[in-house]
C-alpha cells in the first residue's frame, strides 16, 4: 500500500479529449451496455450506466494476462474552499486506514497475497484509487477498492497518525525545488484560485483540519454519480459490471443520471494573477518556470498546441532543448509543458541552471517564444511533432494502467469514451496555419514567472 502519490501517473496531453465528431457520443440508457470502440485486433471498449449513476467502462486488451482496475471520483483540490484545503488528498490517504469490514493491515495483505499493487493518486480535478492485478484476482480488486470508497471509517485517530503523513510530505515536496517551483508556478498564475492552490493544502490548512471537516468531505463529495469504474486488461464487462453492483449494493438505487460534466464556469482568467513568484532558497541550481495561461480541454485548438508544444520543448530535438542545452550547454534539464484544465489551461517552460546563467536562459527561452509566436513553425517541424505526438500517444497506452487510466479520464473530462484512431487522426490532420495560428495567441500571452533558487524579491525585478 503506497496512498501517497499525488502525480498522475498517466500524460493527458492532446490525447486526452476530441470534439463531439469523434466521440462515440449517443447516450445509453441506465442499466444498458454498450459497445462504443472495437479495434483491429479484437479490443472493445464498453460502456454501462447502472442504477444511481454510476458509470462502468472496460477495455480489453487480447493476449495480456493482467487487469488495471481504477474506481474514479470526480472530486478534486479545484473543488475545495481555503479552509478545507487539501481535503482530497488527505482523504485519499485516509482511506487506506481501514474500512467497517477490513483493518488497514488486512487490506495491504490481501492485496500483497496476490502479488498485486494498490495506489491512489489525486489531481486538480479527480481522485483515483487503483490497482494492477493478474486477471484471476479482478474480483479481489474490485472487493477492496469498493470497500475503501464506500466503507471508510475516518476515525480520528487514523485522521491524526496521517496528519503527520502529509505534513512530511508537504515537507519532502519543499525540499525538492523541482517539485516545488511547479506549485509556485501555479500559484502565480492562477493566484490564490483553487486551481492556484497545491493539491497537498498548506501547513496551515492540513493542521486545521478537523475529523468532521474530512468525513464531511467523503460523505459530500463521494457520491456515487460522482464515481466511475474502469477496468483493462483481460477483462469481462459484464464480470466487472457484476461486481462492481454487488460492491455498491444498495447505493444503486433509482434512475439517477451521472454528475454533470465539468465545465470551468467557476473560474475565470484573462492574465496571470501575479508576474513572479520567488520561493529562496539556498540551491545550487535555480529551477525556473516561466508560462502563460492555456487552453482549455474542450478547445478545439488543442491538437495544433500540442503539435506546437511538441516542436518548442517537447524532445531532443525541440528548439529550446537543442539551443540552450546542446548548442549553448546551460542547463541539464529544459522543456515545455502543456496542461489543460475544464475553462483554462497552462503553458510553461522549465529550466534549472546555475544562478549566474539565469539572465541568458531567460532571454534565450523569451527570445525564442518570441520567434514561434511571429513566424509559427517550419514544415519539418510541424510534420516531426505530430509524428513525435502521434507515436507517444500509441506507445503510451501499450500497458493495462494507461488504458484503465484512460477510459476514467475520457469520462470524466468529456462524459464520453474517445477513440484513439479518432485521436491520432485529428493529430495527423495537424498543419502550419493551425499550428501559425495557435503560437500567435498562445505564444504571445502575458506571461509570469516562478523562481526557487538563491534569490531576493528585488532580485526579480531584473529577470
Amino acid at each position: 500500500m503506497r496512498p501517497d502519490t499525488v502525480a498522475d501517473p498517466t500524460p493527458t496531453g492532446a490525447g486526452a479529449g476530441v470534439g463531439s465528431t469523434d466521440l462515440a457520443s449517443a447516450p445509453a440508457p441506465v442499466g444498458v451496455t454498450r459497445v462504443i470502440d472495437v479495434d483491429e485486433v479484437g479490443g472493445r471498449v464498453e460502456r454501462t450506466v447502472l442504477p444511481g449513476g454510476l458509470r462502468v467502462l472496460t477495455e480489453t486488451m487480447p493476449g495480456v494476462h493482467s487487469a488495471t482496475l481504477g474506481i474514479w471520483v470526480g472530486v478534486g483540490s479545484r473543488d475545495e474552499t481555503d479552509p478545507v484545503a487539501g481535503a482530497s488528498h488527505f482523504l485519499e490517504h485516509l482511506l487506506f486506514k481501514g474500512t467497517r469490514s477490513r483493518s488497514a493491515l488486512e487490506i495491504a495483505t490481501a492485496m500483497d497475497a496476490v502479488g498485486g499493487e494498490m495506489n491512489a493518486f489525486t489531481a486538480k480535478e479527480h481522485t483515483c484509487y487503483y490497482a494492477n492485478v493478474l486477471a484471476s484476482d479482478l474480483p479481489l480488486a474490485v472487493t477492496l477498492l469498493g470497500d475503501l470508497v464506500t466503507e471508510a471509517l475516518n476515525t480520528a485517530e487514523d485522521l491524526e497518525s496521517e496528519r503527520t503523513v502529509v505534513l512530511e510530505e508537504i515537507a519532502m515536496r519543499d525540499d525538492e525545488p523541482s517539485d516545488l517551483v511547479h506549485d509556485l508556478f501555479a500559484e502565480t498564475l492562477f493566484g490564490g484560485t483553487p486551481l492556484g492552490r497545491s493539491v497537498l493544502g498548506t501547513v496551515e490548512s492540513i493542521e486545521g483540519l478537523g475529523r468532521d471537516d474530512v468525513d464531511g468531505w467523503y460523505r459530500s463529495r463521494y457520491a456515487v454519480p460522482s464515481m466511475v469504474v474502469t477496468a483493462a486488461g483481460r477483462v469481462d464487462h459484464q464480470q466487472v459490471v457484476d461486481l462492481a453492483t454487488a460492491v455498491f449494493g444498495d447505493r444503486l438505487s433509482g434512475p439517477v443520471s451521472p454528475a454533470p460534466l465539468r465545465r470551468g464556469a467557476d473560474l475565470a482568467f484573462d492574465r496571470p494573477a501575479s508576474p513572479a513568484g520567488l520561493v529562496n532558497r539556498k540551491t545550487e541550481q535555480t529551477h525556473l518556470l516561466l508560462g502563460c495561461l492555456g487552453l482549455s480541454r474542450f478547445d478545439e485548438r488543442r491538437y495544433a498546441a500540442a503539435v506546437l508544444e511538441t516542436a518548442v520543448g517537447g524532445g531532443m530535438s525541440s528548439r529550446l532543448f537543442q539551443e540552450i542545452r546542446e548548442k549553448r550547454g546551460l542547463v541539464y534539464s529544459v522543456g515545455s509543458a502543456l496542461t489543460a484544465y475544464a475553462g483554462t489551461g497552462a503553458f510553461s517552460v522549465y529550466a534549472g541552471c546555475a544562478k549566474k546563467r539565469v539572465p541568458e536562459v531567460l532571454r534565450l527561452v523569451r527570445e525564442e517564444l518570441a520567434r514561434v509566436a511571429a513566424d509559427g513553425l517550419t514544415s519539418e517541424e510541424v510534420a516531426r511533432g505530430r509524428g513525435q505526438l502521434r507515436g507517444g500517444t500509441v506507445l503510451g497506452l501499450e500497458d493495462t494502467g494507461s488504458r484503465m487510466s484512460r477510459l476514467g479520464k475520457s469520462e470524466l473530462s468529456h462524459g464520453e469514451y474517445v477513440p484513439v484512431r479518432g485521436v491520432l487522426d485529428r493529430i495527423a490532420a495537424v498543419d502550419e496555419d493551425e499550428v501559425r495560428a495557435v503560437a500567435t495567441d498562445l505564444l504571445g500571452r502575458e506571461t509570469c514567472l516562478a523562481v526557487v533558487g538563491p534569490y531576493r524579491e528585488s532580485d526579480l525585478d531584473r529577470l
